[in-house]
């Protein structure tokens, strides 16, 4: 999916903007959390700890919705809809360790005994507001 040009560059390395990701718990109970997000042209790469309730929500219900909002201007943003359509342990860690180098400038503080796990969401769906 192409996403129009007035809005590409929420989605870009530059610039830091965080995704808040949108699931629904076992219960039906909807689900918010900001997070660190990449993008690598197909694919909204997001990062989490293996067990934790995003982790469950996703592999229970893989349909989600992003908003990434324009930390300069938060009245501008885009919606993405869409399905996680991988989770991968192997490369995770080095996923949150780039993740962690553009939002924080530095290596990710590695917990330990924690298994991180990378999510690959294909967008089916957008909204902006420019």
């Amino acid at each position: 999916m192409e996403f129009p040009e007035n809005v590409a560059d929420l989605l870009s390395w530059e610039k830091k903007s965080f995704a808040h990701l949108a699931l629904v718990l076992r219960d039906g109970t909807p689900q918010c959390t900001p997070l660190w997000f990449d993008y690598d042209g197909t694919h909204v790469i997001i990062n989490s700890a293996l067990g934790r309730v995003k982790d469950k929500a996703m592999r229970r219900t893989p349909h989600v919705a992003l908003a990434i909002s324009d930390p300069d201007n938060p009245y501008r943003y885009i919606q993405i809809r869409g399905k996680v359509v991988e989770i991968a342990e192997e490369g995770a860690r080095e996923t949150i360790d780039h993740l962690s180098e553009k939002y924080r400038g530095a290596a990710y503080d590695h917990k330990e005994n924690e298994t991180r796990v990378t999510y690959k969401i294909l967008p089916e769906s957008f909204q902006t507001m420019t």
